[in-house]
């Protein structure tokens, strides 16, 4: 079992991203999963490209996009991404779609396929503040959630993916005053329970658990 997992650079005028400080300390291998990670530019133009890029050259059973959002509390893992850009700021090329489709002529919507419930009661019983969003907003972060499930839609290998919701590291949140944030180290942890328990249900893949239950 090989697992892709992707941050973003820091975008907004940020000085860092939580979601690439995470996943740069995610161990490379968890159990008898390799894990392989990339960072993706926060860019509606390039993310994708970048995306479907490493994922030819790894061949992952399981991706999971790890985003910032800043003000979350918790780690919250995406049911839904939809067919919409619709820019609040602009991303890291200048660029603020508004009322675009990620893929013109695509499904209005692609639900997860990664056990989310699952995971989620697993980052809770670890003692991880933790919860099934219905919103990955219209940034960058639905974007590459959409693109990579309409990547797994037509992938001719069958994988599972997913998106994951972060909130600011503390040193953001001091710059931010006093919004929520959450440790870097919870946050490593949380990434690799979801990985744990979704490796742990790979053979499943046609059940999303976004959808059912």
């Amino acid at each position: 079992m090989k697992a892709l997992v992707t941050g973003f650079d820091a975008f907004g005028g940020e000085a860092v991203n939580p979601s690439s400080l995470a996943v740069a300390r995610l161990r490379k291998r968890i159990g008898g999963m390799v894990v392989h990670t990339a960072r993706l530019p926060t860019s509606y133009a390039n993310s994708a490209k970048v995306l479907r890029a490493a994922i030819e050259k790894v061949k992952p059973g399981i991706v999971l996009c790890v985003g910032q959002a800043g003000g979350r509390t918790e780690l919250c893992l995406e049911r839904v991404a939809i067919n919409i850009q619709d820019a609040r700021i602009r991303d890291n090329d200048g660029k603020q779609p508004i009322d675009r489709p990620v893929v013109k002529g695509g499904p209005a919507a692609h639900f997860t396929t990664l056990p989310i419930k699952a995971c989620v009661a697993a980052m809770r019983k670890a003692g991880l503040p933790a919860a099934v969003s219905n919103t990955a907003g219209t940034f960058v972060c639905n974007h590459i959630f959409y693109a990579l499930m309409e990547t797994a839609a037509r992938h001719p290998i069958p994988m599972r993916g997913g998106f994951l919701h972060i909130p600011y590291v503390p040193e953001q949140a001091a710059q931010q005053g006093g919004a929520a944030s959450m440790a870097l180290d919870d946050i490593v942890r949380g990434i690799e329970i979801i990985l744990e328990v979704s490796a742990s249900r790979s053979g499943d893949i046609h059940a999303a658990e976004g959808q059912i239950s």
